[in-house]
């Protein structure tokens, strides 16, 4: 199936917002659980992502979003794929464009106790700068990575 990747627009903001929780939700055994309402992240992704920072979509025709991307300044903010779509290399192609749009580096967050997006990033070439404890609004541990020149940096 050919994949499409662009720029989402204000009118993806819902589906954008759908799928971000649809697949933290289908995560829920290896990351905390949001904590932020559904109409809430809704309301985030209309209000603050679309219009401040660079909302990336994969679609899959006709017009089905099937994976996310959120940066925002050196920070990869959001990469979510579809959870019956996993596995078919559409979080890859996304953070290919996310390496592509800021060359420089970029920087992640991700869930200690998400071992599979540890594997995934370190896969990119994305090195672990640091580890908190708790640091977070899930009050979950979790880990720094670093790509390219942001890996140096703290």
């Amino acid at each position: 199936m050919p994949i499409i990747i662009r720029r989402g627009t204000e009118t993806d903001a819902r589906a954008a917002a759908d799928l971000w929780l649809r697949a933290r939700k289908a995560a829920i055994e290896f990351i905390p659980p949001p904590v932020h309402g559904d109409d809430q992240v809704r309301a985030w992704f209309a209000s603050h992502v679309v219009p401040n920072a660079e909302l990336w979509v994969a679609e899959a025709p006709p017009g089905m979003l099937v994976g996310i991307l959120v940066v925002e300044g050196l920070w990869l903010e959001q990469l979510y794929v579809e959870p019956t779509m996993t596995g078919r290399g559409i979080g890859a192609s996304l953070l290919t464009v996310a390496k592509r749009e800021r060359p420089s580096g970029l920087k992640l967050w991700t869930f200690v106790s998400n071992a599979g997006a540890q594997r995934f990033y370190e896969r990119h070439g994305f090195v672990e700068t640091r580890r908190t404890d708790r640091d977070n609004e899930e009050g979950a541990p979790d880990i720094l990575y670093g790509w390219a020149d942001t890996a140096a940096r703290p």
